[in-house]
């Protein structure tokens, strides 16, 4: 029962990140992409990679292709390095930020350098 009760007050902790899809006012819409997180350096924003195939149509191949997609990550979430995470489309909230972390997905955490 002990256990129970901890996880409703980890699920109960507010941020106070108005930014957050969450606890607070963002909407979220669009796009809804999964990647890993590649820098969590930044203040409030992580860097999440994706990797994806591209076909060459002269060679009939496939070829591998990566992006990089700055997000927002709240408090709440806080993604670390390595973390597989799940975003998604917002408002834009800076200069280079259109997207939010809204979920950490289990399993899959590789360590990159």
């Amino acid at each position: 029962m002990a256990k129970v009760a901890k996880k409703e007050k980890e699920k109960k902790t507010d941020c106070q990140d108005r930014n957050c899809p969450q606890h607070g006012a963002l909407p979220t819409r669009g796009m809804v992409l999964d990647g890993v997180v590649a820098s969590d350096k930044m203040d409030k924003t992580v860097i999440v990679q994706r990797s994806y195939y591209v076909k060459l149509k002269k060679y009939d191949r496939y070829r591998p292709k990566k992006s990089r997609i700055p997000a927002h990550n709240p408090p709440c979430i806080n993604a670390k390095t390595g973390d597989h995470v799940k975003i998604m489309e917002c408002r834009r909230l800076s200069k280079t930020v259109s997207f939010v972390i809204t979920e950490k997905l289990p399993g899959e955490t590789k360590a990159t350098a």
